[in-house]
């Protein structure tokens, strides 16, 4: 895991739209940089809908909201128009941001051993630094977690 403090890896991705997206584009707002394991899986779910029920929210505070999985950007297309996601879904097959921010990790369920993205939620500042770093978050909970954090810090 990446800690605070740390210059955010470049990510050069592909949305949903297959329109290339640079972490670098959005130099100047903060980025809530969130991966997750895969598309319409029930946690993920729960988590890119917790998402865009307080998309409103990131958007008041000028900050942009970025979901990746090593889902294909067809599988992102299929996951946004299914939920009505509003924020930027990003493909990363070859693993390249996934490995970068340190999120593929070996898992154990039912006694066998597998790799796999941990549920991992990076604020990014202004000048592409970690901020915070949210390992194993809560996909009901993880959103309205950020929410508060960026509200205390405005305070």
């Amino acid at each position: 895991m990446l800690e605070k403090g740390t210059k955010a890896p470049e990510i050069e991705l592909s949305d949903k739209d297959g329109n290339t997206v640079r972490l670098s584009d959005y130099l100047g707002k903060k980025v809530v940089l969130y991966f997750y394991p895969k598309d319409n899986t029930p946690g993920c779910t729960r988590q890119a809908c917790a998402f865009a029920a307080h998309y409103q929210g990131f958007r008041d505070r000028d900050v942009v909201v970025i979901g990746i999985s090593k889902d294909s950007t067809a599988s992102h297309q299929r996951f946004a128009d299914k939920y009505e996601l509003p924020f930027i879904l990003l493909s990363d097959p070859e693993l390249s941001a996934i490995k970068a921010y340190d999120v593929w990790k070996e898992k154990k369920m039912y006694g066998k051993v597998s790799f796999g993205v941990v549920r991992t939620t990076y604020i990014i500042d202004e000048n592409g630094y970690i901020e915070k770093a949210m390992p194993r978050v809560k996909p009901d909970t993880n959103a309205e977690e950020i929410l508060e954090y960026l509200g205390k810090e405005q305070a």
